[in-house]
């Protein structure tokens, strides 16, 4: 790892991250301050109010049930962002744990790789769906099936990184001295591993809001009335000819909060690998 100044330096200067992070954190900051932005209920029906166009009074409209567009898109963003946190703590926990296991241990590398090598033959969203229809939809269900579909590259990474890490001079200078492999793996073998890892949660983190959203709109994702951004493209594609605010607010949130966190991803990649040093 670079030094923290130099490091922190480098970011500050860096547009991608500086643009990134800034809409990441103004995402996380309005579906925090939710309930202060908006005094509207995102479940209360309200029929004599239904599909109105965006006013005053409801910035982004109102869709078929007669609810604010702009409070269950505040709340929305909220339910993305904690099944992209949640999703990206168990990916980085599930796919470091049988990373580790696989590059420092020999004997357990084939058969942990052979496993994930048949998981990685589907697509990740195949998975997600698969098991989100077998377990049923809900917030829980959803986080640990795209759990289950992202930790095995997560995990390929980080095997790929102790591989290369096991081999340094300081390892070897730790085991000369008696030291233990857990002693080694959290003191050196972490450690020199968490620029890949950090960058790899960040295109995690945005999949996993794309996914969601995916998995919502096919109707196996969080369940109705509760707002999920996905499910509100769901239920605006029938009045989309009379009332295309519904699917143009919670659209437009989705690609702003992935564009960021991609954003920061590319700028966290350019600061962290040393290959690419200079080129941005």
């Amino acid at each position: 790892m670079k030094d923290i100044n130099a490091f922190l330096k480098e970011v500050k200067q860096h547009p991608y991250i500086i643009i990134g992070g800034t809409i990441v954190i103004v995402a996380i900051l309005m579906s925090l301050l939710a309930p202060f932005l908006t005094s509207f209920n995102p479940t209360n029906v309200d029929a004599k109010n239904r599909l109105l166009s965006p006013s005053i009074t409801h910035p982004m409209g109102t869709d078929q049930y007669g609810r604010d567009i702009m409070s269950r898109v505040l709340f929305g963003t909220r339910s993305s962002i904690e099944v992209g946190v949640s999703v990206v703590l168990l990916t980085t926990i599930l796919g470091g744990i049988a990373g580790i296991a696989a590059g420092y241990f020999p004997k357990l590398d084939n058969v942990i790789m052979r496993v994930l090598d048949g998981f990685m033959a589907f697509p990740g969203i195949i998975i997600a769906i698969c098991l989100a229809a077998i377990w049923g939809a809900g917030k829980l269900n959803i986080i640990l099936a795209l759990s289950f579909a992202y930790f095995p590259k997560m995990a390929r990474i980080v095997r790929s990184c102790v591989m290369t890490v096991k081999e340094s001079d300081c390892v070897e200078s730790a085991r000369s001295v008696g030291a233990k492999n857990m002693y080694i793996i959290f003191k050196y073998i972490l450690l020199n591993s968490l620029s890949p890892i950090i960058v790899q949660a960040t295109f995690s983190f945005a999949m996993a809001i794309l996914d969601e959203a995916a998995l919502s709109f096919l109707g196996v994702g969080i369940t109705p009335p509760n707002p999920s951004l996905g499910g509100m493209i769901t239920d605006a594609r029938d009045f989309m000819a009379v009332a295309p605010w519904g699917i143009f607010f919670p659209g437009f949130m989705i690609i702003v909060i992935v564009l960021g966190l991609n954003l920061l991803g590319d700028g966290l990649r350019d600061v962290l690998d040393p290959r690419l040093q200079g080129k941005y």
